[in-house]
């Protein structure tokens, strides 16, 4: 992700949080789409704090480590860990059976001390580890796991606005569009911006849309079928590494773009870089028919993007 070096007023404060162990860290990597660094995670220690933008807002992320020893520091200063939250990310590992109980316990006192604070963020819950290969495997039994938890976790949280999502570091898309839809909702003008991508992607006459940006966090999308969202959705992963390859052997030329043509289906995936801003935007676009207008859509993807960046601004 892009950082920023100081937090400042006007940040919008992320609480991230869950036992240790749960993933939450691996989410993070996954997202930065350093996959290599996983393997050599250890626990946070205390808390991580990283700036990042998304869309022109400047997020405030606080990663808690979940050892029990910094749980309880938490716990006792509330007004220097939870006051200010504006949406809590909880992260629960499904497949850490034994450790089910404690993580619930974990979060009642989190909400506890939302509750002392008098603030009342919206939390959302990421059921973690959902693998592509466990939910083929044990699809019943991850469905049970799931259902109960959600339960108990209604009764705990009562009066918050809750959210489930199913993630694993194995569906890039899973964590993708879970922490887009979490960081949209301190965003106003999403569906301004959704009209926009909407409109945009009719008349290119594409049969889906995906804008990203340079943090794996998905800005809009359209589909016009459910083939083609699975299409981009699967592909996503592989296109955004690609183009990370090829960027590491050399500066990105504003001609540079990736063309797939798989069972019927064409797919462009462009990234943008606008004047005046050290962000990068990639746009996944994908056709079924007539698919060389797409090769010449060039201008018309960057006063698009122009565009956009002018109703963020605004």
């Amino acid at each position: 992700m892009e950082y920023l070096k100081d937090q400042s007023i006007g940040m919008h404060k992320i609480l991230f949080t869950g036992l240790d162990m749960a993933g939450k860290t691996s989410i993070i990597y996954a997202l930065k789409r350093e996959f290599s660094q996983i393997i050599n995670i250890e626990p946070t220690k205390g808390i991580s704090r990283r700036i990042f933008k998304f869309f022109d807002k400047d997020i405030s992320e606080w990663d808690l480590g979940g050892q029990e020893k910094y749980r309880i520091s938490y716990i006792k200063n509330p007004n220097l860990y939870f006051d200010g939250t504006e949406v809590a990310i909880y992260v629960i590992d499904i497949l850490n059976y034994a450790r089910i109980s404690e993580s619930l316990s974990y979060f009642k006192d989190v909400v506890y001390q939302f509750e002392r604070l008098k603030i009342n963020p919206p939390i959302n819950i990421l059921f973690h580890k959902c693998d592509p290969e466990l939910l083929k495997c044990k699809p019943n039994e991850v469905e049970e796991i799931i259902t109960n938890l959600t339960k108990q976790i209604k009764d705990i949280a009562t009066n918050n606005k809750l959210k489930f999502f199913q993630t694993s570091i194995y569906n890039l898309y899973s964590l993708m569009s879970a922490v887009s839809e979490i960081l949209l909702q301190i965003y106003p003008k999403t569906q301004i911006i959704q009209r926009s991508i909407e409109e945009f992607a009719k008349k290119l006459n594409c049969d889906g849309l995906m804008i990203i940006d340079d943090n794996s966090l998905i800005l809009g999308s359209y589909f016009e079928n459910e083939s083609s969202k699975f299409f981009l959705q699967e592909s996503i992963k592989y296109l955004l590494t690609l183009n990370d390859c090829f960027l590491n052997l050399g500066n990105l030329d504003e001609n540079d773009q990736i063309l797939v043509h798989k069972l019927g289906h064409h797919i462009l995936f462009k990234t943008i870089l606008l004047k005046g801003s050290s962000s990068c935007y990639h746009l996944s676009i994908i056709k079924a028919h007539q698919p060389y207008d797409l090769y010449f859509v060039k201008k018309e993807l960057r006063f698009f993007m122009e565009r956009l960046i002018d109703i963020m601004n605004k």
